[in-house]
């Protein structure tokens, strides 16, 4: 029996407050729709307690998870609000017109000169044995709103590239971080907190379940955040709204130079998915070692 106890006056404290509102309702409902919804509530329940288990791997429900939360939005607004920062954000009118897609193929890039961003993306589409196109694969572009559903999923690990933060734990929490600052710095608050929505749930539940199981990972977690943070903070904007169409025969370091990216170029987490994703043949070996 754990000597953890939570007394009388700790609650007191806390839930002092509490008041109990009736309801002739004979489901559960709330002020919330995101609680009220039923589906999510599981899922959100199970993701963030749940272990990285080699029958269910860290990325599954992702998919389920970003529906409902686009199921839930409020659309009228978020095209009011794109309206509303294309007149304000001359770059962000740009990016929706001209509707550049980063949909790279392998023919077309085969041919750039080693150290451009074309180099890279034809090298990760060769050797990864992952695709650029990872997301939203089924929308056709017809709008504002559908081009910036595939343009941001195709330019996900473009910008790992650019930046440094690997496909992997550390490189993860750091790029959501470093888009999430840079978005809140460039966009209207509502904008912003629809175009991170759900990396606001990827990197919630990523926390919880390091915090929880996995304390190695969680170190790195942390230190991921902050440069994350540090860099998204002092891009000269938001990479979403970079056409990398315009970049392909261009130096990366170059890219980098032009746009204020303080990239990681150590291999500091290049092996940090063994500490937390239980379908890695390495998982359990310790990265570090304690402090004296």
């Amino acid at each position: 029996m754990s000597e953890a106890k939570i007394g009388d006056a700790d609650r007191a404290y806390f839930n002092g407050r509490i008041q109990k509102i009736e309801t002739q309702s004979s489901v559960l409902v709330s002020s919330s729709k995101y609680l009220n919804h039923s589906g999510l509530r599981a899922l959100i329940s199970q993701e963030m307690l749940r272990r990285n288990g080699p029958d269910l791997p860290n990325t599954a429900y992702i998919p389920e998870v970003a529906q409902i939360l686009h199921d839930l939005e409020d659309m009228p607004r978020i095209i009011e609000l794109f309206e509303m920062e294309k007149a304000r954000l001359p770059l962000f009118k740009r990016w929706l017109d001209r509707k550049s897609l980063s949909n790279f193929t392998i023919e077309e890039t085969k041919g750039c000169a080693p150290g451009t961003l074309g180099a890279k993306i034809h090298d990760f589409m060769v050797n990864s044995g992952y695709q650029l196109d990872l997301f939203f694969q089924e929308i056709q572009v017809v709008n504002d709103f559908t081009y910036y559903l595939r343009q941001t999923a195709l330019s996900h690990d473009i910008e790992h590239m650019v930046t440094g933060f690997g496909p992997n734990h550390g490189g993860e929490v750091a790029l959501l971080s470093a888009n999430m600052h840079a978005k809140s710095l460039y966009f209207h608050p509502e904008l912003s907190n629809f175009f991170s929505r759900i990396a606001f749930y990827l990197k919630a539940k990523t926390t919880m379940k390091d915090a929880l199981f996995y304390p190695e990972a969680m170190v790195v977690n942390l230190e991921a955040e902050f440069i994350g943070a540090q860099q998204g903070r002092n891009w000269k904007y938001p990479l979403m709204l970079v056409d990398w169409r315009e970049y392909a025969d261009v130096q990366i370091k170059d890219i980098r130079r032009e746009l204020n990216i303080t990239p990681v170029i150590d291999s500091r987490w290049d092996d940090t998915n063994r500490l937390c994703n239980e379908d890695d043949p390495n998982y359990g070996v310790p990265m570090m070692e304690a402090a004296e």
